[in-house]
């Protein structure tokens, strides 16, 4: 069985322009060693947009409360290299690549700009083959597969934000945080905070500063808060 056979068998459709799908998956180390006059790096464009447009509507419909800054928050964290490298290695994309000899020496296949570049290629492939529902409904079922809850990146990306927005929800002061003790040498402090919310120390953290550790500290109570540890009210603070 060929890789393009594989290929069509982990999609799950035939091809209807096996090129395309070829071309998708040409590197352009392996285009410059055999002279080809193609490579992926114009599939990625385009992949790219189909990317963008298919997490956009996708946030805008299932989180209907949330604004604009936090639904871009959310698109970068699944558009990103990040994200895309990991939604190529849950379909082991890397082995469909065709690399020159130098990028396989350097294990191009898993490098993650690499194979990121290979998915935006792969989804701007299904596009023109197969259409947008199918490039949509093929990258939504990977994403959600990885991220059931995307709004769950909200938390890693700015957890600050995050709590505030839970707390004033329920009627509450907004979070407050105090530094308690920096040790360490200078170049290399630590400084431990604490947050507060209606007064009440409700988590510590440290970190190698005062706004990482602040960070880290209100991402303990939305940790807490999820796992069902603590409950916060105004009424359990009056």
């Amino acid at each position: 069985m060929s890789d393009f056979v594989k290929l069509e068998h982990m999609l799950g459709f035939k091809f209807n322009n096996p090129e395309l799908y070829r071309e998708a998956m040409t590197h352009t180390s392996f285009a410059s060693e055999h002279n080809l006059s193609y490579d992926n790096q114009r599939l990625e464009f385009l992949g790219d947009a189909v990317v963008q447009i298919t997490v956009t509507d996708y946030l805008y419909k299932r989180y209907p409360s949330l604004q604009e800054g936090d639904l871009s928050k959310i698109r970068s964290a699944m558009a990103d290299q990040n994200a895309l490298a990991l939604f190529a290695r849950t379909i082991s994309l890397g082995s469909f690549l065709l690399l020159g000899r130098g990028e396989i020496e350097l294990h191009g296949e898993d490098r993650d700009s690499t194979i990121c570049d290979a998915f935006e290629s792969l989804i701007a492939a299904i596009y023109l083959d197969q259409g947008l529902d199918t490039a949509r409904k093929f990258f939504l079922d990977i994403m959600e597969k990885n991220y059931p809850d995307p709004k769950s990146t909200l938390t890693e990306i700015n957890p600050k934000g995050l709590l505030q927005e839970y707390t004033q929800e329920r009627g509450m002061s907004v979070p407050a945080y105090r530094v308690v003790n920096v040790s360490g040498p200078d170049h290399e402090p630590s400084f431990e905070v604490e947050v507060l919310i209606q007064n009440k120390v409700v988590a510590k953290a440290s970190a190698g500063s005062r706004r990482l550790a602040e960070k880290e500290a209100a991402k303990i109570v939305l940790q807490q808060i999820h796992a069902g540890e603590i409950t916060l009210g105004k009424e359990n603070h009056e």
